[in-house]
């Protein structure tokens, strides 16, 4: 019972990071832009945050700059995909690339003097702690759910309410109008462009949020690649959920779970009958199953399975 509750409250923690980027991109893909930028856009967000964290110490202000780096990466990519209709794909790569190797170079350059200016290694006083509510800490097991960070407490709210904007607002019919027809939405007055840009934006300031929980809350420190491919996952959890915000919450427990197992099992003192590297190499072998049979599904399927019909699809009419 006790491994039980410490494996789900290690997946909880892990699963945060991994739910808000989700969110971020499954309301960038309903309006028709992909972004396979996660990665880089979560890498950045996590260094915004932890840089930001241990120069003033205040977390809040780190969450702040995560998302403002976040969403200024999204721009760079809207600019690109929107404006000048570039190739999304080739987009999102040159974004993670750009990305990753910025959050890199600049790792080993914002630390303090004490540390050769160099963040890898360097761990923070003030962190994401925690907060126990009492009685519900208690229930076995579900009490995971009650003993975590004000990060996760937050994903209890803004959960059900992406989904009831998604669903049940007219601005959530507006992006779901642009991301299945373009054209059809422009004719019934609506701005593709302006709608393109801002849900690309908002969803990577959700990314830059994600990669923030990361070194902030899950392990705050920071090292190259912290994300260590979590936002190629996002880019599977998206499609696991079919595009839908509630749906994101199993894929997140399910794939934050995988991930934290082989942690759990070593901390409970379990010898390992799996391979260790099997454990790590799963959640990305996870993702390229998923990845294959929600394409087969959406091919043979449409409605709430389809992917947005103008997913990935210029918008060729100029936007008035």
């Amino acid at each position: 019972m006790e491994f039980l509750t410490r494996l789900l409250a290690a997946t909880i923690a892990m699963g945060t990071s991994l739910m808000y980027a989700t969110l971020g991109e499954v309301y960038t893909e309903k309006s028709g832009i992909l972004n396979l930028g996660m990665e880089g856009t979560m890498l950045m967000g996590a260094l915004a945050g932890f840089a930001t964290a241990l120069a003033t110490g205040n977390l809040f202000l780190a969450i702040i700059m995560a998302m403002i780096i976040g969403g200024l990466m999204s721009l760079i990519h809207a600019f690109l995909c929107v404006t000048m209709r570039a190739n999304q794909v080739v987009s999102g790569l040159a974004i993670t690339m750009f990305g990753t190797g910025l959050a890199n170079f600049l790792g080993q350059r914002l630390g303090p003097a004490s540390n050769n200016y160099n963040l890898i290694g360097t761990n923070l006083q003030a962190k994401f702690d925690n907060i126990a509510i009492p009685f519900l800490q208690d229930i076995p097991i579900l009490g995971a759910f009650f003993n975590v960070s004000i990060l996760t407490y937050a994903l209890y709210i803004i959960v059900p309410f992406s989904w009831f904007y998604m669903y049940k607002t007219k601005h959530g019919l507006a992006i779901r109008a642009v991301g299945e027809s373009p054209k059809t939405a422009a004719a019934m007055g609506l701005s593709v462009f302006r709608i393109r840009y801002l849900y690309t934006i908002i969803g990577g300031m959700f990314a830059g949020l994600g990669g923030a929980c990361l070194s902030l809350s899950f392990t705050p420190s920071w090292n190259d690649g912290m994300t260590g491919g979590k936002g190629w996952i996002v880019i599977a959890l998206v499609i696991f959920a079919t595009w839908n915000p509630g749906k994101a919450v199993i894929g997140t427990l399910i794939f934050g779970g995988i991930t934290s197992l082989q942690f759990s099992l070593q901390a409970a003192g379990v010898r390992m009958v799996i391979p260790t590297q099997f454990l790590a190499f799963a959640p990305y072998l996870i993702t390229f199953l998923t990845l294959s049979v929600m394409t087969i599904i959406n091919q043979n399927r449409k409605g709430a399975y389809a992917a947005p019909s103008a997913l990935a699809t210029p918008f060729a009419i100029d936007d008035k």
